[in-house]
């Protein structure tokens, strides 16, 4: 997988957390902070440990810590596969 895309981590969310709050995860909420979604600091570390897992990536525990919506943490994570994609 070259990218994470938002319907990915939409899946990942809902198998880790269930379906979260009323505020679907697509386009629109992409700068909404997880927690207004309904998804709390575990679903993510759950999800984090998949994507680690499955993609074969480490990803930075600080910077983690730091992205509060899905933007941010698809940013993250997407940096990821591309750093570890031109090593």
């Amino acid at each position: 997988m070259e990218r994470l895309q938002l319907t990915d981590l939409a899946t990942l969310l809902r198998d880790a957390a269930g379906d979260g709050g009323s505020v679907p995860l697509d386009e629109a909420a992409l700068d909404t902070l997880f927690l207004n979604l309904g998804y709390d600091s575990l679903a993510l570390l759950q999800v984090t440990g998949v994507i680690e897992r499955d993609l074969e990536v480490t990803l930075d525990e600080e910077a983690l810590d730091e992205a509060q919506t899905p933007r941010q943490y698809l940013d993250l994570v997407n940096a990821a596969l591309a750093a570890r994609a031109t090593a």
